[in-house]
């Protein structure tokens, strides 16, 4: 079963789940010599009520998401991954993920922490990683914190 994955999306939100997320994709990546897409989706219904006290916030939040992907990148990289791809969308990460960024780039597995920042949202409408998972149109490995 050697190269089962071409296309592996990670989705990164900078918790310490989204850090093991990619630790864990870069490793399926590395052994099925496949495309590694590290996913960060910029939440804009939280962002729209708070950019309209911060205008600042828009470039902070694209500062965060480039930095962060450009450290895993790095990583990526260094770990010897030659396929290595940033995607920084904005809109709902647990439907962005699975019926955009997957579509985009022929994904056959998504992988994503069990739980991320947000546990309001959580709380409130369910996890990014559930609706990852009800959404994707491809195999999703929800990584659990130990």
């Amino acid at each position: 079963m050697k190269n089962m994955y071409k296309n592996i999306i990670v989705a990164v939100d900078g918790s310490e789940e989204g850090d093991k997320a990619f630790h864990k994709a870069l490793s399926i990546s590395l052994e099925n010599q496949a495309r590694l897409i590290i996913a960060h989706v910029i939440d804009t219904r939280s962002f729209a009520t708070v950019a309209a006290y911060d205008q600042s916030i828009a470039s902070r939040a694209d500062e965060f998401a480039n930095d962060l992907l450009g450290k895993y990148e790095n990583e990526a990289k260094s770990s010897g991954l030659e396929h290595v791809v940033k995607a920084i969308e904005f809109g709902s990460p647990r439907f962005v993920i699975p019926k955009e960024i997957s579509k985009k780039y022929d994904a056959n597995l998504i992988v994503c922490g069990a739980t991320g920042l947000n546990a309001v949202e959580k709380f409130i409408i369910g996890s990014v990683s559930d609706g990852i998972t009800r959404n994707a149109p491809c195999d999703v490995l929800v990584v659990r914190n130990d």
